[in-house]
């Protein structure tokens, strides 16, 4: 692990413990958020959780919340809203705008806020560099709600997510995993349990079975840039366009994923950290 004070460019490769190894979900504590001490951490199925004035802990969890972007449930009743078209949705136009919607949403359970002074610098400078995005959608010219999280290989790790207009954070999320799912994406990393995410068909994961699977994807090569530019014509993709067509594609059935059956265990142990509008 690198001194807090030492910035590490994105190319480094920063050890950390082995989640294999570690009974509980806590895998390390000090070191920085530069870009290279992040990255390496995702890549390992790491990533920081902390309150201000606190040590930067670095969490694995056990079990792992994921959603396979292929598997991607839009409900009835969010179908319909996205047929409305109710908001105008972008990809990577304010990502500083979206990380102080999540910063400043209140959510049950919490006191204050995880996204530190520190956590923001070190994800703006994540975008920056290409690998962290976010989703906005707007209303009447206002940011109604958004999303971000970081990218790498065929794994999107979402972070964070607030809604300001009901139903505009699901919005995103749902034209998110459209073009996760056409650019070949085998993983949306949700970290931890919630109620809203499993909405989508997020299943809970033993820890080495997400190890795994996160191996397989990181095999990829990643996305890296203003996914602004890299998909032009976002939120379109199949599964929006047959949604918006009356098609039922992406409507997948919770059942879909019985063939995880193996993978799934437990309960999740947070629950608070994305939102649930």
């Amino acid at each position: 692990m690198a001194e807090s004070g030492v910035y590490l460019p994105p190319e480094a490769d920063v050890e950390f413990p082995n989640p294999r190894t570690i009974e509980g979900d806590i895998v390390a504590t000090g070191g920085n958020l530069s870009p290279g001490m992040l990255l390496s951490a995702y890549r390992r199925g790491i990533f920081p959780w902390f309150s201000e004035g606190d040590p930067i802990l670095w969490w694995s969890l056990n079990p792992r919340f994921v959603i396979f972007p292929a598997r991607f449930h839009i409900s009835r009743s969010l179908r319909k809203t996205i047929r409305k078209n109710p908001f105008t949705l972008t990809l990577d136009a304010d990502f500083a705008a979206v990380m102080e919607g999540c910063r400043d949403s209140w959510r049950p359970g919490q006191d204050g806020t995880w996204i530190t002074a520190d956590m923001f610098e070190g994800y703006v400078a994540l975008h920056e560099l290409g690998y962290a995005h976010s989703v906005e959608a707007w209303k009447d010219g206002k940011l109604a709600g958004g999303l971000y999280g970081v990218s790498l290989g065929g794994c999107f790790y979402g972070e964070s997510m607030f809604t300001r207009v009901t139903d505009a954070s699901k919005v995103a999320f749902a034209a998110l995993g459209g073009i996760l799912a056409d650019a070949d994406f085998g993983l949306i990393d949700c970290q931890q349990h919630t109620r809203h995410l499993s909405s989508f068909g997020a299943i809970d994961m033993q820890r080495s079975c997400f190890l795994d699977a996160l191996e397989k994807e990181l095999m990829k090569p990643t996305l890296l840039g203003d996914w602004g530019g890299l998909f032009p014509d976002f939120p379109s993709s199949r599964c929006w366009q047959e949604i918006t067509g009356g098609s039922r594609f992406c409507q997948q059935n919770h059942a879909d994923n019985a063939d995880r059956a193996s993978m799934v265990d437990g309960k999740g142990r947070f629950g608070s950290r994305e939102e649930s509008p």
